[in-house]
C-alpha cells in the first residue's frame, strides 16, 4: 500500500460495529447433518447457504471450492446478499482449523499456509469481499470496510465450527495479516490465535518518515547506489523511455483512463521500483541490477524497471482486478509516502500518488483517520495468543504491529535478511521454535514435549512442495 502502493476503519464504524453485532449475527447459520459418519461434502453442503462449485483431488486431502451467501451489509443483513468463494482443504475434523484470507482473491488450487502445515489440519480460506467473482451487484462500495469484512469471516466461523468444533487459528500474509488481525479486533472470541505475517500497520497516514529511515539503510550501500541510480536514470532519460512505454501500451492495448496518462503511470512504475526490489528480492538478487545506470543503454534501464516494477501496473487493465485493495487504501488502510533524495526534484512531477488515482472516479471515497489508530491500539493493549512475523528487508514493516504491557502471550519477530515472503521457518532458531510451539499450543496439539520445552517444538505435516509455496507472489503493483 503507498500513496500509489497502498492500504485500511472509522471511529463511526467502530462504534457502531459494538452496538449492531447482534443484528449481523442473528440469523447466523450453524450447520446441520454432523453425524461424524457423514460424508465430509455433505456436511458442508447441508450450512443453509452452502453450494458448490467443484471438488479438486489431492493426496490426503478434500479439497472444494464453494459460494457462500453472504449479506451485503451485517448491520441490515435483509437489505441484500451476494455469493462470497471460500475453499476447505479438508483433512479431518479431529484436527484443527486454520482461518487463511490473503486480502485479495482466493485461489482454487490447494495451497496449505505455514500454521496449518504446522499443526497438520484442515483449512478454511476466504476470497475477501469485493473481490471478483465475491463482489454485489450492484456494487455499493460503502459496504466495503474492515468490519464488513471482518463480520464475513465471523460468519463464516459460525458456520463451518459445528463441523469443525477443535481450535481454530486465523492466518494471512500482507493484507492478509492485515485481515486476520482486524478480524480478531472485531470478534476476539471466534479465534484460539493469530498469526499474521508482514502486517502493515499505517497508524498516521500522513506521518511517513519511518520509510524513508527504512529505504535510507537497508541493504548495504553498493545495492542502494545501483537501485537509486536505475530509478533517477528512468525519470532523466523520461522522454525516450515514455516514446517506447507508448509503443508498448500499443501493442498490448493498455489504456490509462483511471491514473489519467501514460505519463502518470510511467512516473508512478518508477517510483515502485526500489519498493518493489526490496518487497520481492534479496541482497543477494543485486548483482542483477545495472551496477553503472548513467552508462546503461535505453533497454537495460527499461527491462530492469519493468522486470521489478512492470509497466503494465498503472494501466486500466491492472488496476481494475485491484481496486477493492485501492478502494480501502484510501479510505481506511492509508498508504504510505516516501521521498527520493537521490532525485532531483525537476524530474519527479507526481511524487508518490494517493490511491484516489487508482479508483475510477465515479466511486466516491472519503478516508476515515480514526480506523488504524482503533486497530492499533486495540492490539497493544488487548491483543490474546497473537504472533506478528516481519522480514528484515522488507519495505511493509516499516510500520509494524507492536504489543504493549496489555497484550498476553502474544509477540512481534522479524526474520534477518528475509523479504515480503517472510515467515516462522525464517525466523532465528530460538524465535522458530518459540513461535512454532506457540502456534502448536494454541491450536490444542502440543505435545507433552513441547509445553515443557519449546526447542522440540516441529511442524506436524511433512513439507509438501505443492501444497507448501513458501515465495510470495509477485505482483505488478505495490501493494502488502
Amino acid at each position: 500500500m503507498r500513496k500509489a502502493l497502498r492500504w485500511l476503519l472509522a471511529l463511526t464504524v467502530l462504534i457502531g460495529t459494538l452496538s449492531t453485532a447482534g443484528a449481523a449475527t442473528a440469523a447466523e447459520p450453524e450447520a446441520t447433518g454432523t453425524d461424524s459418519t457423514t460424508d465430509i461434502k455433505e456436511r458442508l453442503l447441508s450450512i443453509p447457504g452452502m453450494s458448490l462449485v467443484e471438488e479438486k483431488p489431492y493426496t490426503g486431502y478434500r479439497f472444494f471450492v464453494l459460494n457462500y451467501t453472504q449479506p451485503v451489509d451485517h448491520r441490515r443483513p435483509s437489505k441484500g446478499t451476494f455469493q462470497q468463494r471460500i475453499t476447505v482443504l479438508h483433512k479431518d475434523v479431529s484436527r484443527p482449523t486454520v482461518f487463511f484470507t490473503s486480502g485479495y482473491n482466493v485461489s482454487t488450487t490447494p495451497r496449505r499456509s505455514e500454521p496449518t502445515q504446522i499443526v497438520d489440519g484442515n483449512q478454511v480460506s476466504l476470497e475477501y469481499r469485493f473481490f471478483t467473482p465475491s463482489r454485489p451487484a450492484p456494487a455499493d462500495w460503502s459496504k466495503l470496510d474492515i468490519w464488513q469484512a471482518a463480520s464475513d469471516q465471523h460468519r463464516v466461523f459460525k458456520a463451518l465450527k459445528g463441523i469443525y468444533g477443535k481450535n481454530w487459528i486465523s492466518t494471512g500474509g500482507s493484507k492478509g495479516g492485515m485481515t486476520a488481525t482486524y478480524y480478531e479486533r472485531f470478534y476476539p472470541r471466534d479465534m484460539d490465535g493469530v498469526v499474521a505475517y508482514v502486517a502493515p500497520n499505517d497508524v498516521v497516514n500522513k506521518e511517513d518518515s519511518a520509510y524513508d529511515r527504512f529505504f535510507a539503510g537497508v541493504g548495504t550501500k553498493e545495492c542502494r547506489d545501483r537501485l537509486n541510480g536505475v530509478q533517477r536514470e528512468a525519470l532523466v532519460r523520461r522522454a525516450p523511455l515514455e516514446k517506447k512505454y507508448a509503443a508498448y501500451a500499443k501493442e498490448n492495448d493498455l489504456t490509462f483512463e483511471t491514473i489519467g496518462s501514460l505519463d502518470k503511470a510511467y512516473e508512478a512504475t518508477v517510483l515502485d521500483y526500489v519498493w518493489g526490489f526490496w518487497q520481492y528480492s534479496l541482497l543477494k538478487d543485486c548483482d542483477q541490477i545495472p551496477a553503472d545506470a548513467k552508462n546503461a543503454t535505453d533497454d537495460e534501464i527499461w527491462d530492469s524497471v519493468d522486470t521489478i516494477a512492470g509497466f503494465s501496473a498503472y494501466a486500466d487493465q491492472g488496476l481494475t482486478t485491484y481496486t477493492p485493495y485501492y478502494y480501502q487504501a484510501g479510505t481506511q488502510l492509508g498508504a504510505p509516502t516516501i521521498h527520493f533524495p537521490h532525485i532531483e526534484k525537476k524530474y519527479i512531477r507526481y511524487g508518490y500518488q494517493p490511491p484516489r488515482n487508482f479508483v475510477p472516479r465515479d466511486i466516491p471515497m472519503k478516508f476515515q483517520p480514526s480506523a488504524m489508530r482503533d486497530v492499533d491500539t486495540w492490539v497493544r493493549h488487548n491483543a490474546r495468543q497473537m504472533l506478528f512475523v516481519y522480514g528484515q528487508n522488507d519495505p511493509w514493516g516499516a510500520e509494524p504491529f507492536r504489543v504493549g504491557n496489555g497484550a498476553k502471550d502474544s509477540y512481534v519477530m522479524t526474520a534477518p535478511g528475509m523479504n515480503h515472503g517472510a515467515n516462522v521457518a525464517g525466523l532465528v532458531p530460538e524465535q522458530k521454535t518459540l513461535a512454532t510451539a506457540r502456534i502448536l499450543d494454541w491450536a490444542g496439539v502440543a505435545s507433552s514435549a513441547v509445553q515443557a520445552d519449546p526447542a522440540a517444538a516441529k511442524p506436524l505435516a511433512k513439507f509438501d512442495a505443492k501444497l507448501d509455496k513458501r515465495d510470495p507472489q509477485r505482483e505488478m503493483t505495490l501493494r502488502p
